[in-house]
């Protein structure tokens, strides 16, 4: 009984020693190995609070906050930040065109992270002109070839990095996690410059037309014979209306297109982008919801900007979609109709139609719901499209202007003015007064000769003198 005693004790006492072994074991466990909370003392919380406000939104909008906070979580990191001016005047707007569309998000995160060092690089750890001239550092922008960042010191001893931007602000933000330095112009990585010159130089958007547009007759809407080759780049010679896919009561179809086989512009990935831009950019999902899943259009405007056409697209938001009503939606191929009427075949932009509504105060704008037009005319220092109650006014401009596709967000949905119907012809018919004839006049001359006959009494042999 004494030995069962003498075991049980044993049990409890190597039980409680296990505990407090494992107890004083876990504070020396590694607390950022389940947890990427970033601490307000963070140099991410710094740097979103700091003056470089040009380079926080260029992070924000990259998408790049979740992966900074998983470096962060695992080791320290040097960022060089760029100054407002090397981002806001300093940069080619075509370049900062090109990082901003929806398409290149790659691009930019490439750039931004080619900018942050994945270890604590301070002032103090600079390389020295007397005992080293050059000291590489790798970057986060894993996709970039040549992926080492050189930290030198320049003629004068200043702190230069990448071999072009010097060091304006050493220091400038210090944190626990990390530090910032303050750097006179934007780093370009090679990767990023290759697709950015690849898009400016047109080559993956643009080809030499392999043959020129056919000719179609009005009459008989056949081809009539080849036409003559257009420059590369130049307007379609066949009509935009006879490009569009027939109706959705003859056959649901994609636009053909008029061109050969090989496509002159890359309309899809346009398109792509504008739908992407719309839903970024908020208020529009039920639009793209109509271009994407309840007709065929997103596919057949992709293929009409291929062909070198280029469009227009008034978008109504979110509050007009929802006020249209069962009825006006039942028929067959009312979506489709309802969007043709909001797709005008013109590149215009908001400056471009607000021009003209104050030069000429209202203009017409062909839509593909031929032969309807949008009537649009200057209003309370905006755009006013429709007349009366059906009008709507430009809400959002210029959401995506691509050269090609042109998207104009309204407040209203469009619909065409039905035209008034002609009364019918009353059954009454009308009193005809009655006709009178006139009596000839004679002239001078012959009275004059009636005068002289009748003296001699020769005035019965003619009768003009009665």
């Amino acid at each position: 009984m004494g030995s069962l005693n003498y075991g049980a004790l044993n049990l409890i006492f190597l039980t409680f020693l296990l505990i407090t072994i494992d107890s004083t074991a876990l504070p020396h466990q590694n607390p950022k190995s389940n947890s990427t909370q970033i601490n307000s003392n963070s140099v991410l919380v710094a740097l979103l609070d700091s003056h470089y406000t040009e380079l926080s939104e260029l992070v924000e909008k990259a998408l790049l906050l979740q992966t900074l906070e998983e470096a962060v979580s695992r080791h320290n990191i040097t960022i060089f930040a760029p100054n407002n001016e090397a981002l806001e005047r300093q940069m080619d707007p075509e370049f900062k065109r090109f990082l901003l569309e929806p398409g290149n998000l790659k691009s930019l995160q490439n750039l931004l992270l080619f900018h942050i060092i994945p270890s604590r690089v301070g002032s103090k750890e600079w390389p020295r002109k007397d005992f080293e001239s050059i000291a590489h550092h790798k970057t986060l922008c894993v996709d970039e070839a040549d992926n080492h960042l050189p930290l030198t010191r320049g003629n004068s001893g200043e702190k230069i990095v990448g071999g072009l931007a010097r060091v304006t602000r050493p220091d400038d933000v210090i944190r626990p996690d990390g530090l910032i330095h303050g750097i006179e112009r934007l780093l370009v990585p090679r990767s990023v410059q290759e697709d950015f010159n690849r898009r400016r130089s047109l080559t993956s958007i643009s080809a030499v037309l392999p043959e020129g547009a056919p000719v179609v007759d009005p009459r008989t809407h056949r081809l009539k014979k080849p036409a003559t080759p257009v420059p590369a780049g130049a307007p379609p010679v066949l009509p935009v209306y006879d490009a569009l896919a027939p109706g959705p009561s003859l056959a649901p179809a994609p636009a053909p297109g008029p061109g050969g086989p090989r496509h002159h512009f890359d309309g899809e990935s346009q398109v792509k982008d504008f739908i992407q831009t719309l839903l970024h950019y908020g208020g529009y999902n039920e639009l793209a919801d109509i271009l994407v899943n309840l007709t065929s259009l997103a596919t057949e405007m992709g293929k009409l900007v291929s062909e070198g056409y280029v469009l227009t697209v008034l978008a109504p938001n979110d509050e007009a979609m929802s006020k249209l009503t069962t009825d006006q939606l039942s028929d067959p191929g009312a979506p489709e109709q309802i969007m043709y009427y909001h797709l005008v075949p013109e590149y215009q932009t908001e400056e471009s139609m607000y021009n003209s509504v104050r030069r000429f105060g209202k203009v017409q704008y062909d839509t593909l719901r031929l032969p309807h037009k949008v009537v649009a005319e200057e209003a309370d220092g905006s755009v006013k499209f429709g007349q009366g109650e059906g009008s709507a006014y430009l809400f959002d401009p210029d959401i995506y202007t691509d050269g090609r596709i042109s998207v104009q967000g309204i407040d209203g949905v469009l619909f065409p003015m039905e035209e008034p119907t002609e009364k019918p012809a009353s059954k009454v018919a009308p009193t005809t007064a009655p006709k009178v004839v006139a009596k000839q006049r004679r002239g001078k001359l012959l009275e004059v000769a009636c005068s002289i006959v009748g003296v001699f009494g020769q005035d019965s042999h003619f009768t003009s003198c009665y």
